[in-house]
């Protein structure tokens, strides 16, 4: 008997095979956009995630706007605490006939929002400096209508209650251009 020897063997090389490559690349689950729109080089980068590219997509003057925001929601809601009577008849140029409870527990929950403008102010995660920004937009909507349904109630319109309501316009504007700039997706180049 004899045996034929067989022809050699052909070795595949994956490397140079376009075809191979981008199947081993779908089954890893690399190279393909994600949920967020980032494009994963490896499956490590994917897995650990990717803070350098947010620190490039954050918009100019974001972290002033937040660290102005907390400092301000700091100190009205410490002047509400401390002094509401007086905060009130700024605003609304009268005495306030009711309790002072009621401006007392709207100090309370603006310094809960100053703790999470605080708290936006140090973490490196768009969604949380996201959520940040819509509940501060949300707070100055929210005032500029109870002010104004306050304002018809009384019948007065005091300067000190129109300049708070220009600028609870202004920083509901400003701080919905910062929460659209950080929610777009950069442009691919």
């Amino acid at each position: 008997m004899t045996t034929k020897p067989h022809p050699p063997l052909m070795k595949k090389h994956s490397q140079t095979d376009l075809v191979s490559r981008l199947k081993t690349r779908k089954i890893l689950g690399v190279g393909g956009e994600d949920d967020d729109g980032e494009v994963h080089r490896s499956k490590i980068s994917q897995m650990l995630g990717n803070e350098i590219k947010f620190a490039v997509r954050e918009p100019v003057g974001l972290r002033l706007w937040i660290l102005f925001s907390a400092v301000v929601f700091t100190v009205m809601a410490l002047m509400a605490l401390a002094f509401p009577n007086q905060l009130y008849e700024v605003v609304f140029d009268q005495e306030q006939t009711a309790t002072s409870v009621s401006i007392r527990l709207y100090g309370g929950a603006i310094l809960s929002l100053s703790l999470i403008m605080w708290n936006g102010l140090y973490t490196a995660e768009k969604v949380i400096i996201q959520w940040t920004l819509l509940s501060e937009a949300c707070y100055f909507a929210i005032q500029f209508l109870v002010t104004s349904v306050t304002l018809v109630e009384l019948g007065s319109l005091p300067n000190a209650a129109i300049l708070l309501l220009l600028s609870r316009i202004f920083f509901l504007t400003v701080t919905l251009s910062y929460y659209y700039h950080l929610g777009r997706r950069p442009k691919k180049i």
